[in-house]
């Protein structure tokens, strides 16, 4: 007798990379117990980003800085997890607050801690290299509640990173766009100059202390050594619409033809990506959703060493990594030569592959 399917519930409170590089557990759960899972996730763009996707059921968030007292979404959340109690239930989130709030929330849905999983608790997770591979790791493991005979690990092996859908809805944005902007069949090389630092509060903010900052003049000759390499390419500036000045300050020094796109919501920035001839980007949430639509991309990294926190493609497409670690531990310590060089490198790639 088969064991029961089971909706696996993921709980993580994380930013827009860290949902994306969610998406490789989701596969191994919705495998192993039999049912797509049910993301918990602090923000509403985290419904948006799995709209429509294989391995999700359904999304609950809720709002990430509000108390939960004062937070309609949070009660909402507790009662639908009260209806799943006998479930799996995987913790991802490690930021203590957060995991605080995780807690309350499962101890008010009545789920008994041997339904669950937290990553915290498992160090041999946590001593894997990159982030995805923690998830994966931890997608090996299994409740102390439930037989973990009766879920194994799944038949042929999972893809091991992240992926992302294109709804209907966003490709038709897209396309609505690109005519706007004339587009036609002229390749586009996205930027991602933004990251979470420039777009905090209201303004725009550029500060030495942001050691994600690649300065303007570096984005600007990146801009127009792509164009020589690529006349017929339009250059398309992404960001937030917090960072239109900064998207504006580069266009406008650029001197040369280019797009600039802000406030662009997600599903429509996957659309984008998937429509795209390549990405330099920043290490952000936009270089993850590139890499998971199989967008070949460039990104720039500070201190974060590329092997903990580097995008991941289902595809195989290319990913090239630049500084990052002790040996530079700010973007504007990385040459513009040494970007152009990765992104000829996509070139390259793309004509062997071809």
């Amino acid at each position: 007798m088969s064991a029961p399917t089971l909706q696996p519930i993921v709980i993580w409170f994380g930013r827009v990379g860290d949902m994306i590089l969610l998406s490789a557990l989701l596969e191994i759960l919705h495998r192993r117990f039999g049912r797509p899972c049910l993301v918990v996730g602090a923000g509403e763009w985290t419904a948006q980003i799995y709209e429509q996707h294989p391995d999700v059921a359904g999304v609950l968030w809720v709002r990430r800085y509000t108390p939960f007292v004062l937070d309609a979404r949070w009660w909402q959340a507790v009662r639908t997890l009260a209806r799943h109690r006998h479930d799996p239930v995987y913790v991802c989130e490690g930021d203590p607050r957060k995991l605080a709030r995780v807690r309350r929330m499962l101890r008010a849905a009545r789920i008994d801690a041997a339904h669950c999983i937290f990553i915290t608790d498992h160090p041999e997770s946590l001593g894997q290299v990159n982030v995805c591979d923690q998830l994966v790791s931890l997608g090996r493991l299994t409740p102390r509640a439930l037989n973990a005979a009766d879920y194994p690990w799944p038949q042929p092996p999972p893809r091991g990173a992240p992926m992302l859908t294109v709804t209907p809805a966003a490709r038709a944005a897209f396309d609505r766009w690109a005519a706007a902007h004339s587009i036609g069949d002229s390749p586009l090389v996205l930027l991602q100059p933004g990251n979470r630092r420039t777009m905090r509060g209201s303004k725009l903010k550029l500060t030495a202390a942001d050691e994600r900052f690649w300065p303007i003049e570096r984005w600007v000759e990146l801009i127009q050594r792509i164009h020589a390499r690529l006349p017929g390419a339009r250059i398309v500036l992404c960001g937030s619409p917090r960072e239109a000045l900064l998207l504006e300050w580069i266009e406008r020094a650029a001197q040369l033809p280019a797009v600039t796109l802000r406030g662009l919501p997600i599903p429509g920035l996957f659309g984008l990506c998937a429509a795209a001839h390549s990405m330099v980007s920043i290490d952000t949430g936009p270089a993850h959703a590139a890499a998971a639509l199989g967008l070949p991309l460039v990104v720039l990294f500070g201190r974060n060493p590329p092997e903990m926190t580097s995008p991941r493609s289902p595809t195989g497409s290319p990913v090239v990594c630049v500084g990052g670690g002790p040996k530079a531990p700010r973007v504007d310590l990385i040459s513009v030569d040494a970007v152009y060089q990765a992104w000829s490198t996509l070139l390259t790639a793309a004509r062997a592959a071809g």
